[in-house]
């Protein structure tokens, strides 16, 4: 891996099962994000997706690249535009530095959707050196 590197584009379906089964498994049971009714009653066209599963699918695109290895050390995002059901979010990254032992990388993420940047942020990521590259997914895709 090397700052500059870029990570493939990742798209995914914003469904309402993923957007409620990401709050039933985040224990946040907030109505909008579950009744569409009252999602609409407090403003919103339809239920949308919370932050803890924008943050958990941020944390997927991350794990999938760099492999099974990877630890997430920070994930600090921010919330833009809503996922609202019947959109589609595609994540998209770079590498921006890489420690000077070459096992920890800050990678910028930006997730966008139909009406805009839903989430952007940084995670910093540590990859060990011992783990053989016939374990790491990545290394038979021809990824770092």
């Amino acid at each position: 891996m090397r700052a500059g590197d870029e990570l493939p584009p990742l798209e995914i379906a914003v469904t309402r099962t993923l957007i409620v089964a990401g709050a039933i498994a985040s224990r946040d049971f907030q109505d909008v994000h579950h009744d569409a009714e009252s999602a609409r009653a407090k403003g919103s066209p339809d239920i949308f997706m919370n932050i803890l599963t924008t943050n958990g699918l941020v944390g997927r695109y991350i794990t999938d690249w760099f492999g099974p290895a990877a630890v997430l050390r920070k994930v600090a995002i921010r919330l833009g535009a809503p996922n609202y059901p019947g959109d589609t979010m595609v994540l998209t990254g770079r590498i921006e530095d890489v420690d000077v032992d070459g096992d920890t990388a800050v990678v910028r993420v930006l997730g966008v959707n139909g009406i805009g940047r839903h989430v952007s942020g940084t995670v910093t990521v540590s990859v060990p050196h011992s783990v053989p590259d016939s374990v790491s997914p990545s290394a038979s895709e021809g990824t770092p």
